[in-house]
C-alpha cells in the first residue's frame, strides 16, 4: 500500500518554472514505478512522465519532452517533476501515481494516486 501527497503547484507566468513534489508513505515506494499525470478541465487524464523504481529509466510525453524532468529520491520517498518553460496549455491538476511493477504511460496501469496539485500558467 502506498499513500501519495503532491505539493508545489501554484500560479506562474508563461516561461516560468515550478517543481512539484510527491511524498509517498508505505513500504513499497522504493520498488514502485512512479508517474506524473495531469488533467485539464473537460479533458482526459494525460500521461506526462514516468520513472522506474531506481531512476534508471524515464519516459516523457512528447508535449513536455525537453521542458520537464522527472526524478526521485528513494531515501526521501519522494518523486519530483521539474517544469521549465511553462506554457498556458500546461495548466491542469497534476497527479502523481505509483505502480507496483515497472513503468507505464497508461493511467489504468497505476495502482495508487495522489489527490493532485493545481498548476496554473498565465499568459
Amino acid at each position: 500500500q502506498v499513500q501519495l501527497v503532491e505539493s508545489g503547484g501554484g500560479l506562474v507566468q508563461a516561461g516560468g518554472s515550478l517543481r512539484l513534489s510527491c511524498v509517498a508513505s508505505g513500504r513499497s515506494f522504493s520498488s514502485s514505478g512512479m508517474g506524473w499525470f495531469r488533467q485539464a478541465p473537460g479533458k482526459e487524464r494525460e500521461f506526462i512522465a514516468g520513472i522506474s523504481w531506481n531512476g534508471g529509466g524515464t519516459l516523457y510525453a512528447d508535449s513536455v519532452k525537453g521542458r520537464f524532468t522527472i526524478s526521485r529520491d528513494n531515501a526521501k520517498n519522494t518523486v519530483y517533476l521539474r517544469m521549465n518553460s511553462l506554457k498556458p496549455e500546461d495548466t491542469a491538476i497534476y497527479y502523481c501515481a505509483a505502480k507496483n511493477v515497472g513503468m507505464a504511460n497508461l493511467p489504468s496501469s497505476y495502482d495508487y494516486w495522489g489527490q493532485g496539485t493545481q498548476v496554473t500558467v498565465s499568459s
